[in-house]
């Protein structure tokens, strides 16, 4: 089969990609089961073995993970001999935070400018598409040259580890010459890009008690102990005057030596309002792909409306803190609850819970798999030469896999390209980025089979 013929196989599908994006987009599969119900979790995972079915996949199983959720696994043989291949993507995606933003509802896929907007439409419910039309092009036309394993993870975005702990009790299940991570993006629409980094981060709620109760402010306010005056002290510890992250002992001044970020753009990406500026100091790349960065994700306190003139009795912050590859998730947890400790005034207590962490991720850009990728992109991205980014976010499993499994090939590559917005409001997917990225996962598979 031709790279033409691939191409135009992938082509003529993507009318019925984009109705089945709608269908799994239109589950809520947000894996945070006090904010939405288990059921369109468990929707959204039958939807996706009954495709995998279809597609002649066996040994399907809905694998019940120790976090509570379900992930997805399947197997389709390829030739005697042949290499294995593991497909990742994963089903649950971030809540829509304020749904009224939207310009379209959230779960609901709605075409806009060229683009299709949904939550999960990027972050990955459209990896999974991904992968589907990739292996549909080539069973079109002469079959697929490796046999395929694919997991498609239930709760990804709670990084609370479901996947990983099942994988580590069952190590030979996701056994693979290769591992196709379906979860990155490129660097820019049109630019194809291999994530070669990873971030790893923590998750930590941090409670501040001053009180027995609230009091009125009028008469104990200036003596009484503020709690969330004091979170805040403690939060506001964890930035300099730049806005760079400062967690004692934790170092902050690594250097990104690959492709870079103008600064310029990045503004653009990040939709940073006129005269507002970047924080943090060296390149951006430095910033977002070689350097911790803390971000306080909620504070319980009382709402504006309905407040009363009260000194607050306690208060309570979550947290989330990245860290680059090089730096021990589990140390950098233990740096960030001293500090904290450390940090808070006025004798308060202060109590830490981590309540996640994943360690960040470097892949071995030499191995063969990377090359098979190379050659795959130069045809799909006709001009452009493949480039290697970093990620500020994270993919736990990926250093998982990499410990289970230390003779895998791991690349990362998807839809989450800047425009693509996610986790923010009005996420979207570019169509012809998963046109492309499919012909380019189809064709790596055929060469990776004739390496």
């Amino acid at each position: 089969m031709s790279s033409n013929q691939v191409a135009e196989t992938v082509a003529s599908l993507m009318p019925r990609a984009k109705a089945e994006l709608a269908e799994l987009v239109a589950f809520k599969s947000v894996a945070d089961f006090d904010q939405y119900p288990r059921s369109e979790s468990e929707g959204a995972a039958a939807w996706i073995v009954d495709a995998l079915r279809a597609e002649g996949f066996t040994d399907l199983a809905l694998l019940d993970t120790p976090d509570g959720t379900q992930s997805v696994y399947g197997c389709l043989p390829g030739p005697e001999g042949a290499r294995t291949v593991l497909l990742y993507a994963h089903y649950d995606v971030q809540p829509p935070l304020d749904e009224a933003a939207w310009i379209t509802p959230p779960f609901e896929l709605t075409e806009r400018d060229g683009r299709w907007y949904g939550r999960g439409s990027a972050d990955c419910k459209g990896g999974f598409i991904m992968h589907l039309l990739a292996l549909r092009a080539l069973k079109a036309d002469g079959g697929i040259p490796v046999a395929v394993k694919i997991i498609v993870e239930g709760s990804e975005e709670q990084g609370t580890g479901g996947l990983e702990r099942y994988a580590e009790q069952h190590p030979e299940l996701l056994t693979a010459d290769a591992i196709v991570i379906g979860d990155a993006g490129n660097f820019r629409v049109g630019l194809p890009t291999v994530t070669s980094t990873l971030r790893g981060m923590t998750l930590m709620r941090v409670q501040v008690d001053t009180l027995e109760g609230n009091l009125h402010s009028g008469q104990f306010g200036g003596a009484a102990p503020d709690a969330l005056g004091a979170l805040i002290r403690a939060l506001d510890s964890l930035r300099a005057e730049d806005g760079s992250t400062t967690v004692d002992g934790l170092a902050c001044d690594a250097a990104w030596d690959g492709l870079q970020y103008d600064e310029e753009q990045f503004r653009k990406d990040a939709k940073v309002l006129d005269g507002v500026g970047l924080i943090g100091s060296g390149t951006v790349a430095d910033r977002i792909w070689a350097r911790p960065a803390v971000t306080v994700l909620g504070i319980d306190c009382p709402p504006v409306v309905g407040a009363t003139p009260s000194v607050q009795a306690a208060a309570r912050a979550l947290i989330s803190l990245r860290v680059p590859p090089g730096v021990d998730a589990a140390e950098a947890t233990k740096l960030l609850q001293a500090h904290l400790e450390a940090h808070t005034p006025w004798g308060a207590r202060v109590r830490t819970e981590p309540i996640g962490q994943g360690q960040a991720f470097r892949a071995d850009t030499t191995s063969p798999a990377y090359q098979a990728m190379a050659d795959a992109m130069a045809v799909a991205y006709p001009g452009e030469e493949m480039q290697y980014a970093g990620q500020g976010g994270s993919i736990p499993l990926c250093n998982t896999l990499a410990s289970l499994y230390p003779r895998a090939e791991i690349l990362l590559i998807g839809l989450s390209e800047p425009e693509a917005q996610i986790h923010a409001v009005n996420e979207s997917v570019s169509p012809e980025e998963l046109e492309r990225l499919s012909v380019a996962e189809a064709l790596f598979l055929r060469n990776y089979a004739a390496s």
